[in-house]
């Protein structure tokens, strides 16, 4: 466990269990993520979005609306144009673990972990 995380519940059976897998569930998508990585950085309209992530302004809009109803993004509106910002730091969090994790899965050092194993062995 990370220092500063708190565990709210270790129960296996918690609601929250159903409820997490819910939240990896909509993350469970390549332009979701690449959305919630650009979104880091502080909010952005959807056609700057349809950029970063490579998309369609239509097809980020779906995203973004199925981010919205599960409570990850939020909207802003400013006059015709909607700004879509992170709801919270906790998506970016576990998107950005899952990466790292990924890096693992290749084998070898992680680049997480390059700047340790330079340093130990100096």
């Amino acid at each position: 466990m990370r220092a500063g995380k708190q565990v709210f519940d270790r129960d296996p059976d918690s609601q929250y269990v159903e409820l997490a897998v819910e939240v990896f569930t909509m993350l469970a998508d390549p332009t979701r993520v690449r959305i919630i990585l650009a979104l880091r950085d502080g909010p952005q309209s959807v056609n700057v979005l349809a950029e970063l992530v490579g998309k369609s302004p239509a097809t980020v809009s779906q995203h973004l609306a199925k981010l919205r109803l599960a409570r990850i993004v939020s909207p802003r509106h400013d006059g015709t144009r909607v700004f879509y910002s992170l709801e919270n730091e906790h998506a970016q969090e576990l998107v950005h673990d899952a990466i790292l994790q990924a890096e693992h899965s290749l084998g070898g050092t992680p680049r997480h972990h390059r700047a340790i194993h330079e340093e130990q062995a100096k």
